[in-house]
């Protein structure tokens, strides 16, 4: 089966003016009290987003973080089974890894980020 997109975040250098821009322009409500890596955002300032479906049932799960120390950027994350060999992968096939592997602090979740050939930041999410 192919890898599913699982997650997105929106990460800037003032975490609370992007929750409340998203917040007003699509009406997103955030839970900041979930740990993540301190390569994604910095503590506290990470945003989740409740699952938003359309009636179909389609949509994804996200966040909106970062902080001072954290260069804007939009990435959505696809869902593997083993981050470091998915980094591993893509910098076979001519991409660039630019994070990660790095777990959450609460251990259950390994992201990454890898640059495509043209660039792009995609992100990879898994137990390990």
């Amino acid at each position: 089966m192919a890898a599913p997109v699982v997650h997105f975040e929106i990460v800037g250098r003032d975490a609370e003016r992007l929750r409340s821009y998203f917040a007003a322009l699509f009406g997103w409500q955030y839970d900041t009290s979930a740990p993540v890596a301190e390569e994604v955002s910095d503590a506290g300032e990470y945003g989740f987003v409740d699952l938003l479906t359309t009636p179909d049932g389609t949509g994804i799960r996200g966040g909106v973080g970062g902080g001072p120390g954290h260069a804007p950027k939009a990435v959505f994350y696809v869902g593997v089974p083993d981050v470091e060999e998915a980094l591993a992968a893509a910098e076979r096939l001519g991409g660039t890894r630019v994070m990660g592997p790095a777990r959450n602090p609460a251990g259950h979740l390994v992201v990454g980020h890898f640059a495509d050939p043209e660039g792009n930041v995609v992100g990879v999410a898994g137990p390990r």
